[in-house]
């Protein structure tokens, strides 16, 4: 993805997007704009897509208009309709991200069609796993009420800009009943600026400064690296991922409500999990939910024996790594997330009455594992992956890569870490009163300490 950034136009930390934010927000709340505050979002969400990839607009517009068309359908016919909008938007999403494991990328005409090719040749839409994911809760869950919700109400629910790109995949019937009309007297905005200040601090201050470091595990810049320093870059990437990801998420939920609309939190200090099913209930909360809700159940869930369990995780798991990308990394990457999850099972309800120490052991076991499993999610070409780790375990007297400080990455790790063994302190109340100076120091941290730009992890996806 070397043109990635260019083609995000639009990110949360550009001074455009700032621009952006400020014109909408006061528009939306004029009384004599109340009544299209509906349609002002819907519209400000198309410019907001089309900033960055205006030549896929008429594509995000087929995807809401086709599942609309498909919903309307569907209430006279659920059994038919619903199963086909899903297929839908399942082609869709294979098309565009999965076209290249039959076709050469490379080639200037794939098929020799010129319509074909040129569908071929449109960039991956961003945001697409996400937006396809919202189509089909949109199906399920709204096909079980007595009329179709207005198209508006639709087009708002699939495109809300905070969560366009990289969600949280909120599911319809949690956002569909919060549209109404909105007053800036009930804005949360103390709430709001908290998630939105420590969203650009883990982002700006964390993730990026980290990502300066963790680009040497790219292939062919890791095979400069020392076996102790690659140790060390994975435990990075471990932290930049949440970090990036989580400053997402909570940059999404602190807009959400500054227009009324509260999405459901992503992350919940997922490093301090004691299992791996603990893990997938702290870990981008909004697609292990949608995958259990919408795959897991459906599929039987544990409903029908532990051997059929056991299939139904693998299978989940192993779809929610090719719902990353088209490759095998992504694929084993969930796939022994299924296999972690299958070993602990029987050993789970034994292990719950242990102790604390028993516990601390269980989470560092989990961490480690997790963070390990990383490496297949930061260098989805199996052959790197394999190059990566072997290098790991085989001693090497490479130089140490110049943009790697040991002092560095201890500080900018920190966040993190603190973050998931010092909430405690802040939700207790002993640290209340220094909320505002907390939060103060973030913000200036997060403006003078910002690291080089980089895009969003989950952009690609």
């Amino acid at each position: 993805m070397p043109d990635q950034a260019k083609r995000d136009g639009m990110t949360f930390t550009s001074l455009q997007f700032g621009v952006f934010v400020a014109v909408v927000f006061g528009a939306y709340y004029l009384p004599a704009l109340r009544h299209v505050q509906v349609q002002l979002l819907v519209l400000a969400s198309v410019f907001f897509y089309g900033f960055g990839q205006p030549e896929l607009l008429p594509l995000l517009l087929v995807a809401v208009l086709g599942t609309w068309v498909f919903l309307v359908l569907a209430f006279d016919k659920r059994a038919v309709w619903m199963p086909a909008g899903i297929v839908f938007n399942l082609g869709l999403l294979a098309f565009f991200k999965y076209k290249f494991l039959f076709v050469d990328a490379a080639s200037a005409h794939p098929i020799g069609l010129a319509p074909v090719d040129f569908l071929l040749r449109l960039p991956l839409p961003i945001g697409i796993s996400f937006f396809v994911f919202h189509n089909i809760s949109l199906l399920v869950d709204l096909t079980r009420e007595k009329r179709p919700p207005p198209l508006r109400d639709v087009f708002l629910y699939i495109i809300f800009f905070p969560q366009l790109v990289s969600g949280p995949i909120t599911r319809a019937g949690q956002f569909m009943p919060q549209i109404a009309p909105k007053l800036i007297a009930d804005v949360a905005f103390v709430e709001a600026a908290k998630w939105i200040l420590a969203g650009y601090f883990f982002k700006l201050y964390v993730a990026n400064n980290l990502n300066e470091m963790t680009s040497y595990m790219d292939f062919p810049l890791y095979e400069t690296v020392r076996t102790q320093d690659r140790w060390l870059l994975v435990f990075l990437y471990s932290y930049q991922i949440y970090a990036d990801f989580f400053g997402y998420s909570a940059i999404a939920l602190g807009l959400g409500l500054l227009f009324g609309y509260r999405l459901p939190v992503n992350f919940d200090l997922p490093y301090i999990s004691a299992s791996f099913s603990e893990f997938w209930t702290r870990w981008h909360i909004s697609l292990s939910t949608w995958l259990k809700t919408y795959l897991y159940i459906p599929l039987g869930g544990n409903r029908k024996g532990p051997v059929r369990t056991c299939l139904n995780l693998m299978i989940v798991m192993t779809l929610g790594g090719l719902w990353h990308g088209a490759s095998l990394g992504y694929a084993l990457w969930g796939m022994l997330h299924g296999l972690l999850l299958v070993i602990e099972r029987p050993f789970l309800k034994v292990l719950a009455d242990a102790g604390p120490l028993v516990r601390l052991l269980r989470m560092g076991v989990v961490f480690l594992c997790v963070t390990m499993l990383w490496i297949f999610f930061k260098l989805p070409n199996f052959d790197h992956a394999l190059g990566y780790l072997k290098g790991m375990f085989t001693p090497t007297t490479n130089p140490n890569p110049t943009k790697l400080f040991y002092n560095l990455a201890l500080l900018y790790s920190l966040p993190v870490i603190i973050q998931h063994f010092g909430v405690g302190a802040l939700v207790d109340g002993r640290l209340r009163r220094w909320e505002p100076y907390l939060y103060g120091a973030l913000a200036a941290l997060a403006y003078l300490e910002a690291g080089p730009d980089a895009a969003f992890i989950y952009f690609q996806f």
